[in-house]
């Protein structure tokens, strides 16, 4: 049986849904000596600002159970080097290009979509749980009316397709999910990381500096699940799911729950060749339940 893996978010059609989340893959290069990326339905790059952030104090990252901790601060080089060193890396793989794009300001984000206008990229994915100066530190991701206008804002500029990546520290999501579909989004990530605290009982002190950080791994998974769940019943655009995701089993979930496609995020950090093997994996459950286009099976759990 000739198997149709691939998948479409917003007219760009990836080869197969599996993708890597921005933050924990680098922009690639980390990772090519054990994954082939042009396995891979999509790169999604750490977070690019219009400046270098040099990110949060040290320690910043800590493990809990079925997971982890961290408060990285989406250190990174600036758009400039990222331009200059990591597209035209990427450019050698057949895969598509997404990048995560954060800031502090509307004016920070809209800085870096117009300088990617013209380059070759496939899709920008906007991080909105950056917190807001200009609002006293909320991200922008926690209020409706901030999610519409930066939407809104950042469509008024992109070439590319805009991916909003909605936050989980959120009394309803479906709320946000929608001001972002009436910002205009053409697709929607989700979950970012939930916010958690670990504290050491020897030395009786926060386990990382910044004293909260976003919880991601295995833990989130059931969580991640009901909330894409619940936007894909709320909204029309497509949804890349993510949250735990570490294999084809949980990737399955995620596709039966309405999400065109998956990102894996931590599950790199303790294996490698997770995306390839959730990829092969996808593969494997098609043939098994006798399947021959992806498409068929997402969102069929109502």
């Amino acid at each position: 049986m000739e198997l149709k893996t691939s998948v479409s978010l917003a007219g760009v059609e990836l080869k197969n849904p599996v993708m890597v989340a921005s933050g924990t893959f680098g922009s690639g290069a980390e990772y090519s000596e054990f994954v082939d990326l042009n396995q891979l339905g999509a790169v999604v790059t750490k977070g690019v600002a219009n400046v270098p952030w040099p990110g949060n104090p040290t320690p910043r990252i800590a493990e809990t159970h079925g997971g982890m901790l961290n408060a990285i601060g989406l250190q990174n080089p600036g758009i400039d080097v990222f331009v200059e060193r990591d597209i035209p890396f990427l450019q050698k793989y057949d895969t598509k290009v997404i990048v995560n794009v954060c800031g502090k300001t509307t004016e920070d984000y809209l800085e870096v979509v117009e300088r990617l206008a013209d380059e070759p990229v496939d899709m920008l994915e906007i991080n909105i749980s950056c917190p807001n100066v200009k609002e006293g530190g909320i991200a922008f991701g926690q209020d409706p009316k901030a999610v519409e206008a930066i939407t809104k804002a950042v469509k008024a500029k992109a070439k590319q397709p805009v991916i909003m990546k909605l936050s989980p520290n959120v009394t309803d999501i479906t709320v946000m999910a929608k001001a972002a579909e009436a910002g205009g989004a053409d697709v929607l990530s989700l979950i970012n990381t939930l916010t958690g605290m670990k504290i050491d009982i020897n030395r009786q002190c926060f386990a990382i500096a910044n004293k909260t950080g976003g919880m991601s791994g295995p833990a989130v998974k059931p969580i991640a699940l009901r909330m894409v769940y619940q936007v894909a019943n709320a909204v029309s655009v497509p949804i890349i799911g993510m949250g735990g995701i570490s294999n084809a089993e949980d990737a399955m979930e995620f596709i039966l729950a309405g999400a065109t496609a998956v990102s894996i995020g931590t599950a790199n950090f303790y294996n490698p060749y997770a995306t390839v093997e959730t990829v092969k994996g996808i593969e494997e459950y098609m043939r098994k339940h006798n399947c021959s286009d992806i498409n068929e099976l997402i969102g069929i759990v109502k």
